[in-house]
Parts: structure tokens; C-alpha cells; sequence
């Protein structure tokens, strides 16, 4: 025997409160992507240390010298002052122990012109992460758009853009940039002296790397456009510049956000290798790679001198990598 309908017309209504009520009286509460990842992220200790790294780094670049603050300023002596009082004349090295390490000096000195290490270091980092941000975003861009323009059409589009992947993939990329960074004059197109210079590194670095991310991308375009959602918009009438921006792009996102935190250590080797080979910054700029160039007449002498930029490249690079990986497992725990 059934219970009776009730006719009355006042329906019961399920309270969302009572329904999604949990255990200990907590409601529960979905969680989107983004969430997921996070708590993802969080467990990878060696991800978060390498995210504070990035992050302290930064900021060092960032208000290290005027305008946006001045911590060169603040804690030591500007980047390019000789220290020649704290030289020794007859050794051409940092008066003391350890290269003249001091609290004024907590990196020591350079031999020779005595110029703090600690303020270069400072000053290094804003170029490598410059040109490593810059190169990056450069890359990222064409890389994304070239491998989804060939992944979503195919045909003589895909073809062409591959071919071209693989002209640019066997360019001998070192010995171009050796040749054109040496070959550039000194002001051009409203550019003088290491802004020209830069713009030319990063412009290399960027326009040539593009082919890694784009074969990445192309690979996942390739799979989405065969998917569901892509074939419903398409029914519904959407165009093909819609479905790639708002369906198949939204689904890149994370590969790229993954390849460009480990594209961007490559690029601070690549330019520390051009300034370790003198085609990068000129002096006085300082960076890390001229910084290892000028420590080679002294690493008997005073090995300091090399080993604080080689640590600084160590450590960043480091930490970049880390934070690639713990992102590719967050945002990608099946690649693990």
C-alpha cells in the first residue's frame, strides 16, 4: 500500500544547505580546476621552494635599481664605483680574507677595479630575467599561435608551418646569435648601446625557440579538434577563429603555462652563455656570464669571483625547474 500524493500544491523543496551537508555538519563544496591543482601544488614542497625563489628573485630584479626602488642603493655601493683603495697594488686583490668579504661587502670584491660583487649580482639578475621573460613571451606567442593554426586546419597549413619548424629546429641558433649580436651596430632603429643589444638577444632567443612550444601545441590541437565540445560549437554556427580562441585555447592554457616556466631557465643559460662568450652586454652592465668571462684570469686567485654568478645562474635555473615540474604534476597529475 502506497503512501498518499500529496495534492495540497505545496511541494516539499530540498534545502542545497541540507542536501550538501556533510559530515560534522560542514557543507561541502565543489572545487573548480584551478582549485584542484592548487592543493596539488601545495603538497609538491620542492615546487613551492622553487616558487619562492622565482618570486624573491623577481623582486630583487625589480627594485634593485631606480625607478621602482633602489636595494643596490640601500645595502651596498652602485654596481659600476671602483674600490681601488680596497686593492691591493702589487696583487691586484681584494685587501682580506675571502676576496674582501665584509659587511659592507657580503659578496666581496672583483680583483682589479674592486667594484662590489653583491650590487652586480643584483644588477645581473635584471638583465638574465629581462631577457629570459621578454624571450619567453616572444616565443610563447608565436609558438601558440603557429602550432594551433597547424594542428586545427592541417592540410598544406599544417604542412607548411611543420616544415618550418623543422628549417628553424636545425638552425645552428648559437652561431647565428654569435654573429649577429657581434655584428650590430651601435644605434639602431632608436636603440643604442646594450638596449639595442638587448632587444637583438631577445629578438634571436624569442623568434628562434618558437618551435618547441608550437610542436606541443600543435600535438594537443590535434586531439582537441577531434573533441565534443568542438564539434558542438561548430553545429551551433560557430566560426573557426571562435573555436580556436574561446574552445580550443582555454584547453592550452596549462601546457603553455608548464613549457614557458621551463623555456625561461633555458633562455637565462642562453644569455649568460653570449655574455660568457662577450656578445652579450657590454661593460660596465653587469651580468652573470661577463661576470664568469672576467673570473676566469682569477679562479686561482680568487675563486669568489666565480663561484657567487655561477651560484646565482645554479640556484635560479633550479628553481625554475622546480617550479615547471611541480606545475606539469598539478596541472597534469597522469604525466607524472
Amino acid at each position: 500500500m502506497t503512501a498518499p500524493l500529496d495534492v495540497s500544491g505545496q511541494a516539499l523543496e530540498a534545502q542545497p544547505e541540507a542536501v550538501l551537508e556533510g559530515a560534522g555538519g560542514k557543507a561541502i563544496e565543489g572545487r573548480s580546476l584551478g582549485q584542484i591543482a592548487w592543493m596539488r601544488l601545495k603538497r609538491d614542497k620542492a615546487a613551492i621552494a622553487g616558487a619562492i625563489v622565482v618570486v624573491f628573485l623577481t623582486l630583487i630584479a625589480i627594485f634593485a635599481e631606480r625607478p621602482f626602488g633602489g636595494l643596490i642603493a640601500l645595502f651596498g655601493d652602485p654596481p659600476n664605483l671602483p674600490n681601488n683603495d680596497l686593492i691591493d697594488p702589487l696583487t691586484s686583490a681584494p685587501i682580506g680574507a675571502w676576496g674582501g668579504i665584509s659587511l659592507e661587502h657580503p659578496f666581496g670584491l672583483e680583483p682589479v677595479n674592486g667594484r662590489d660583487i653583491f650590487a652586480r649580482i643584483l644588477s645581473g639578475a635584471q638583465i638574465s630575467l629581462l631577457v629570459a621573460f621578454l624571450a619567453t613571451l616572444v616565443s610563447v606567442v608565436l609558438g601558440s599561435l603557429l602550432g594551433m593554426l597547424a594542428g586545427f586546419f592541417g592540410g598544406w597549413a599544417d604542412t607548411f608551418i611543420s616544415r618550418l619548424m623543422d628549417i628553424f629546429l636545425a638552425f645552428p641558433l648559437l652561431l647565428f646569435a654569435i654573429a649577429i649580436v657581434g655584428a650590430v651596430p651601435d644605434e639602431a632603429l632608436g636603440l643604442k648601446g646594450n638596449s639595442l643589444r638587448i632587444a637583438v638577444i631577445v629578438f634571436i632567443i624569442g623568434f628562434f625557440n618558437w618551435p618547441y612550444i608550437a610542436r606541443i601545441v600543435r600535438g594537443q590541437t590535434l586531439s582537441l579538434r577531434e573533441r565534443e565540445f568542438v564539434d558542438a560549437a561548430r553545429s551551433l554556427g560557430a566560426g573557426n577563429s571562435y573555436i580556436i580562441f574561446k574552445e580550443v585555447f582555454p584547453n592550452l592554457v596549462a601546457p603553455i603555462l608548464v613549457y614557458s616556466t621551463l623555456l625561461i631557465p633555458t633562455n637565462i643559460l642562453f644569455e649568460a652563455a653570449l655574455s660568457f662568450l662577450g656578445v652579450g652586454v657590454a661593460e660596465p652592465q653587469a651580468s652573470w656570464g661577463g661576470m664568469l668571462t672576467r673570473a676566469v684570469d682569477y679562479y686561482q686567485t680568487a675563486p669568489h669571483f666565480m663561484i657567487v654568478p655561477g651560484l646565482a645562474i645554479f640556484i635560479t635555473v633550479m628553481a625554475f625547474n622546480l617550479l615547471g615540474d611541480g606545475l606539469r604534476d598539478a596541472l597534469d597529475p597522469r604525466a607524472r
